[in-house]
């Protein structure tokens, strides 16, 4: 699927060896939960993403270990950039690393996720944090955290070579995390990330680098309305000491009941993309929401006995596309397909639930969306719309067209552009 950055140029391959970090130096710099006690400062303020019992909360953010995983001086990162035409040149070397930290489930209970934080070498002192938020991705081992080839690792890093200190997690299920994903879980993209945060804090700490308080956050596809919600909670100071200090969305689906699912039926979203997303949202909330009793409800034969394990972290993009049809109509049952174009229930507080990101709050940064005119993934009405419930709000919208490229190809117009905004705020 192209919501995840899988483009990849010559220059970026010809790197990626460069992305992994020699074994002797893993060996040397991994740092267990122990190394990390003392510095460690969870915090109680998480009203908002699910109150956990105080013995549970005081875990939340808390590092688990630390593994360097990549190091690339500034001319390496400026030749992988090449997927990026515009992006300034980079002024530091970066070294990433990955991150196992405490967090919560969709239930509220302890668990850990992965992640990465990327720092600029040499620099020491108060560093503005950019967060990352990846688009959709439905395999374990095509997290940042833990594939050598990861453009969205490539990114953060980016923004790391900036001065700017990057943040990227993987989300609950993926790299190293327990268990399936909660595919556009908002409330739980919303937690993996703000624990991120802090349990990077810590980590930083360690190399002498302390987080400034306003927090740059930006996302692509999933992590494009996954930013609108993470923005939401450091707005509402909901994430410790940390503050918004400037949203840029991309091509996210934010407007999921008036714009991407009927996309997905009428042609905007093509049918084998729209299928990709379908099963994979459909599988996913019935674990979280409950929209089915028995597979054979919501899928026909014979994909009603193999969709759901294909969405088990297990499989490749391409392992699981052989194993759809090429169209909803031939994946979902008549009587389901129905239900999500004219959702009732449950079905339909959980949507409307999700589209709050545009919705209920005031963001008091100035907010930039960007779409392209030839997205077949995400409709590009989702910003459109998202801008106009933010502007109701009061809230200062810029909607930026890419023009005439796809979904993968508005992230590589959009992204030289927000690096090199951030990097003025660095």
């Amino acid at each position: 699927m192209t919501s995840r950055l899988t483009k990849t140029a010559a220059a970026t391959l010809a790197t990626a060896a460069l992305l992994a970090y020699p074994a002797s130096a893993l060996a040397a710099t991994t740092h267990p939960t122990p190394a990390f006690a003392a510095t460690t400062h969870p915090t109680p303020a998480f009203a908002g993403m699910g109150r956990t019992p105080s013995t549970v909360l005081g875990e939340r953010g808390t590092v688990v270990s630390a593994t360097p995983i990549a190091h690339l001086t500034a001319a390496q990162l400026d030749a992988a950039a090449a997927d990026f035409p515009g992006a300034p040149t980079s002024s530091y070397a970066v070294t990433a690393y990955r991150l196992v930290y405490r967090t919560t489930d969709t239930h509220g209970r302890p668990t850990t996720a992965s992640g990465i934080v990327v720092l600029p070498d040499g620099r020491r002192g108060a560093l503005t944090v950019t967060e990352y938020l990846h688009g959709t991705n439905a395999t374990k081992a095509a997290a940042a955290s833990v594939d050598d080839l990861s453009a969205d690792r490539l990114v953060t890093a980016l923004f790391a070579g900036q001065g700017l200190a990057g943040v990227a997690p993987d989300y609950l299920g993926l790299g190293l995390g327990p268990g399936p994903h909660p595919y556009l879980d908002t409330k739980t993209e919303t937690s993996a990330s703000a624990d991120l945060l802090l349990a990077a804090r810590a980590f930083a700490a360690k190399h002498g680098v302390a987080f400034k308080r306003d927090v740059l956050v930006t996302g692509f596809s999933q992590g494009g309305r996954a930013s609108l919600a993470f923005g939401r909670a450091l707005s509402r100071g909901e994430v410790g000491p940390f503050r918004l200090g400037a949203l840029r969305a991309v091509a996210g689906p934010y407007d999921l009941l008036g714009e991407e699912l009927p996309a997905a039926f009428d042609g905007r979203v093509i049918p084998p993309t729209a299928t990709f997303y379908l099963a994979y949202l459909v599988t996913a909330w019935n674990r979280t929401v409950g929209l089915y009793d028995d597979p054979r409800q919501a899928f026909q034969a014979p994909y009603a006995k193999t969709v759901e394990g294909l969405f088990d972290g297990s499989h490749s993009d391409q392992e699981i596309v052989a194993g759809l049809p090429d169209s909803p109509e031939k994946l979902l049952t008549p009587d389901f397909a129905a239900k999500l174009q004219h959702p009732t229930g449950r079905l339909l507080a959980a949507i409307q639930a999700a589209d709050q990101i545009c919705q209920d709050w005031t963001p008091r940064v100035p907010v930039h969306l960007y779409s392209g005119t030839k997205d077949t993934d995400v409709a590009a009405a989702n910003a459109d719309s998202c801008a106009v419930s933010l502007r109701r709000r009061g809230t200062d919208v810029t909607v930026h067209s890419m023009g005439a490229v796809d979904h993968t190809g508005t992230a590589f117009a959009a992204y030289p552009e927000i690096i090199r905004a951030f990097a003025r705020q660095a």
